[in-house]
């Protein structure tokens, strides 16, 4: 028996169909090809900068929305190019802040159908229509990522660097996480469940920092780099185009 022998009728019968979506499929490549490429030539001189992340559910209110707002400043003023998501909340705050200091502030924006609009706060904005292009971005550009209180998009880009660098599969660079009190319950789980039942090594939590000063958070992104220097080694480029 063949493979077509064991696909459903409807599939054997639908070639037609087939044949134009494979043509879409083909086409929307091409669109995602432009966006790596776009996005690639506008961020090239971009270096050294950190990603920040957060919900875009916080209203400027909020300490969180203050405390990443102020973060930002710092990491400007320090000489770090700032990139968030690119839409409200702790996003806009990140861009606010890199705004008013001395670096550039870059929103990432994404085409979604609810919340995302893009904040007023970025030197340079590029819009994305699909996440992976957007996150591929996040990961490249980045010399430090700056984890704030999240909702599930939040804890998609944490997982995604932490097992990017795992894995080897990325450089590793600073992991901050900004919140004791917020992030604590989920590092417990990490330790008690993760690494209690063999699931990642001890060593694995390592990748993480839990800070809550502002300034500790630039001083901990200075201390990875001040034996080596914030340029990409020969290697460490290889490894981001083979991500």
């Amino acid at each position: 028996m063949n493979v077509k022998d064991k696909l459903p009728r409807q599939q054997t019968e639908a070639a037609p169909a087939r044949g134009i979506s494979s043509a879409r499929e083909a086409w929307r490549v091409f669109g995602i090809m432009a966006e790596f490429v776009e996005a690639t030539e506008r961020m090239a001189e971009v270096q050294p900068a950190v990603s920040i992340f957060g919900s875009a559910r916080v209203a400027p209110e909020s300490e969180y929305y203050q405390l990443t707002e102020t973060i930002a400043n710092l990491l400007s003023d320090a000489g770090f190019a700032v990139i968030s998501g690119g839409g409200p909340g702790i996003m806009e705050a990140a861009n606010k802040g890199a705004f008013a200091g001395k670096s550039v502030s870059i929103g990432l924006n994404i085409q979604l159908p609810m919340e995302q609009h893009s904040n007023q706060y970025q030197d340079i904005s590029q819009t994305f229509r699909h996440f992976f292009a957007r996150k591929y971005m996040f990961v490249k550009l980045a010399s430090a990522y700056v984890v704030m209180p999240g909702g599930f998009g939040t804890l998609d880009e944490l997982m995604e660097a932490l097992t990017l660098i795992q894995t080897r599969k990325s450089p590793r660079i600073p992991i901050i996480l900004v919140g004791s009190k917020f992030w604590g319950g989920l590092l417990d789980w990490f330790r008690d469940r993760l690494v209690g039942e063999g699931m990642i090594n001890p060593e694995d939590i390592d990748l993480l920092q839990v800070i809550d000063e502002p300034k500790a958070v630039v001083d901990a992104i200075f201390s990875h780099y001040e034996t080596r220097g914030f340029v990409r080694l020969p290697e460490e480029h290889e490894l981001l185009l083979n991500l």
